[in-house]
């Protein structure tokens, strides 16, 4: 195996940031400008790999020749009996995706696409089952408040104060964060790639 320190991260998320620096990876952010479109007759997890794929694409073109080292982009979508929940696009739609999750079951999809020179592009997803408490009207104002639901899936991120709103999960913390690092780290593997011996 060829082991390599450097991976370019085509997303600004600084969530995905820190995970792949927690591996002792140089992680070089470039995102990919993919505007993940609404594509209608897709069911949640297969556009989280579509838009991961997308990504991936977007990032390579950018590179163009400069495409020397793995690249990685991901997807999460939250699911809510079927529909997808994105981004938020302001802070009623926040409350109402909260409200919707509230007292409940759903699940979160993040699929992964990672481009390696002279291999074809490696797409995956990994799901997991969360249950939310049930929340009250002020609870949900006062997270939405924080401004903290406005660039996440759902409209919350687990790894902050939505911490406090969630019961359980069944699966990988990671995939709710936002990025499935086990999986990541065995697809790089099986693609040739270990990750440095030290940070």
């Amino acid at each position: 195996m060829t082991l390599n320190a450097r991976i370019v991260l085509a997303s600004a998320s600084p969530r995905r940031l820190e995970l792949l620096g927690s591996l002792g990876l140089e992680v070089d952010v470039l995102p990919s400008g993919y505007d993940e479109p609404e594509i209608p007759g897709l069911l949640p997890v297969e556009l989280a790999s579509n838009h991961a794929a997308a990504k991936l694409q977007s990032a390579i073109t950018l590179l163009n020749e400069r495409y020397d080292v793995p690249v990685l982009a991901a997807d999460t979508v939250v699911d809510c009996d079927g529909a997808a929940l994105g981004k938020p696009r302001d802070a009623a739609e926040a409350a109402r995706m909260l409200e919707l999750l509230s007292g409940r079951e759903h699940q979160v999809h993040t699929a992964f696409a990672l481009g390696i020179p002279g291999h074809v592009p490696h797409v995956e997803c990994a799901t997991t089952r969360v249950w939310f408490y049930r929340l009250q009207p002020d609870e949900i104002a006062e997270y939405v408040a924080t401004g903290e639901p406005m660039d996440k899936a759902g409209a919350y991120g687990i790894q902050g104060r939505a911490a406090a709103l969630v019961e359980r999960i069944d699966g990988d913390f990671y995939t709710v964060m936002g990025l499935p690092l086990s999986r990541v780290v065995r697809a790089m593997r099986r693609l040739g790639f270990t990750l440095p011996k030290t940070k």
